[in-house]
């Protein structure tokens, strides 16, 4: 029934809350002696898109946007998406009324309203966003951006090079290697380093 709503063009204030956060993204950021400048990573106008939402309304990208949005493409099985939630929720918290996240599930065999029940997570959820992934050109989970009012793309998880994440040492020294790490050990490293990243942008956005 979604095809049918579904088409793709071509075309907070908590300031003591923010103050608390910064040392802990400030200390994620400085990995190896670099600390990566918070300014847009580019300025990208993404397919605009038309999707049902859970109570049969539609959504439309970008005139539905009511100001700074997270687009967070995820799906029930990712450890990384389970990891990254968490997060996403805080920065909710930290922001309130300021930005929103808009959660779509693609590529996913569980129900998205279940799980955002069972979390308690205040994200915008958009189910059965396969296409608008595929036109966004989001082939893995998760697929995080944010964007401005007018919907223009300034930042995006794919985009964060790969030196700025904690490398585990070597398993002589007593701990696991990178490669001998599993799919949910190293999301719990990398979640923290993104939402750090998206927090950057946020504030280099404005108001």
């Amino acid at each position: 029934m979604f095809s049918r709503y579904l088409t793709v063009s071509k075309r907070m204030k908590a300031p003591i809350n923010r103050i608390r956060t910064w040392p802990l993204a400030l200390l994620l950021m400085c990995m190896h002696g670099t600390v990566l400048a918070a300014k847009p990573q580019m300025a990208w106008q993404p397919p605009a898109f038309a999707i049902e939402n859970t109570d049969g309304s539609v959504f439309r990208y970008p005139q539905d946007l009511k100001g700074k949005t997270i687009v967070f493409f995820w799906a029930s099985w990712c450890p990384y998406c389970k990891a990254l939630m968490p997060h996403l929720q805080s920065i909710l918290d930290e922001y309130p009324g300021e930005i929103e996240v808009l959660a779509l599930d693609f590529r996913d065999d569980q129900d998205p309203v279940e799980i955002m029940a069972e979390f308690g997570y205040d994200f915008h959820l958009l189910p059965k966003a396969d296409a608008v992934a595929k036109a966004w050109g989001v082939k893995t989970t998760p697929g995080l951006f944010l964007a401005d009012s007018s919907g223009r793309v300034i930042f995006d998880i794919q985009r964060i090079p790969e030196d700025v994440f904690v490398q585990g040492k070597d398993s002589d020294a007593g701990q696991s290697s990178p490669e001998q790490l599993k799919h949910y050990q190293k999301a719990s490293r990398r979640a923290p380093v993104w939402a750090a990243q998206l927090r950057m942008a946020i504030d280099q956005l404005g108001n």
